[in-house]
């Protein structure tokens, strides 16, 4: 009798057990179908919802959508997506060296120069034999072109655009973008000898004539070639005439009239020197005239 009365009273706890188990489980789906109804069910949506399986894409499927992007519907953005996408999911293929060079297109024409720079470095990275590596360098140095502040700002963008045009110069000097690049690099180097005369004409506001007489030498020396040069020698005239030093400003004025004789600037510095009783005269050991007998200028 004692064996089936511990027995019962083991089946009976079991059946307890059993019993509050199964209002527990009941209770938690309640809650999930009382939270879903009540619109915070976004937790048991993801729990219910399907799993999406990855579907990869044809390379030539994804590289046309770029293309159909880029050119006719005119969004370089979503185009860029396409591109990336053909690298992502075909690394390795032909199509993935495409797309990398097309995203670095449709990147610069979105006006995200930043990324245009970094997917085109990474093509000159991973294919530097290829026939379009010109252009992919080409690409980058038009990125630091395009941001190329006004001269009243830091010029470090200016200096990096220089750097990435001499290269496409000089890794691919025959190649078609080597005109363009050259172009670009004329206009640069005049944003660099404009920013040097704007800050020299300051120091000559405040009379501090050696600091700008320093400035106009750099423009002297380093950018004979921009439109700037005949005024940098006209103000050398200026501030050597005021500090007294009459033979560099005899100088500068002479090499101004030699090289740009029908310039007005010419015409001041001439008054100038001719206000103190001088002519222009160069001196052929002066570092203005050494500057122009260097570009075979003097």
């Amino acid at each position: 009798m004692a064996t089936q009365h511990m027995t019962l009273e083991l089946r009976t706890r079991v059946n307890v057990g059993l019993r509050r188990q199964l209002r527990l489980a009941a209770g938690l789906v309640f809650t999930a179908v009382s939270l879903g109804g009540c619109g915070t069910g976004a937790l048991w949506d993801k729990f219910m919802a399907k799993d999406d399986t990855f579907v990869e894409e044809p390379a030539d499927k994804l590289y046309n959508e770029g293309l159909y992007l880029m050119n006719q519907s005119k969004d370089p953005k979503a185009a860029s997506k396409k591109f990336e996408e053909v690298d992502r999911q075909h690394p390795y293929s032909e199509w993935a060296r495409k797309s990398l060079l097309m995203s670095a297109y449709a990147f610069y024409n979105a006006g995200d120069y930043d990324s245009c720079i970094g997917a085109a470095t990474r093509y000159v990275t991973l294919h530097p034999g290829s026939a379009d590596a010109a252009y992919a360098q080409y690409l980058i140095a038009a990125s630091h072109y395009d941001q190329i502040p006004d001269i009243t700002r830091d010029q470090g963008r200016t200096e990096k655009a220089i750097a990435a045009l001499e290269e496409v110069i000089r890794k691919y000097p025959t190649s078609e973008y080597a005109v363009s690049a050259k172009a670009k690099l004329e206009g640069a180097r005049d944003q660099l000898a404009g920013r040097e005369m704007n800050v020299g004409r300051y120091y000559m506001d405040k009379r501090d004539y050696t600091a700008a007489i320093n400035r106009f030498k750099t423009v002297v020396t380093q950018y004979q070639t921009t439109r700037h040069v005949e005024e940098a020698l006209a103000r050398l005239t200026e501030a050597y005439m005021a500090i007294g030093i009459v033979g560099e400003a005899q100088t500068a004025a002479a090499v101004l009239g030699h090289n740009f004789p029908d310039s007005r600037w010419y015409k001041d510095a001439y008054n100038l020197v001719k206000s103190g009783g001088l002519e222009p005269s160069e001196n052929q050991g002066s570092y203005i005239s050494k500057a122009f007998k260097k570009l075979g200028l003097g």
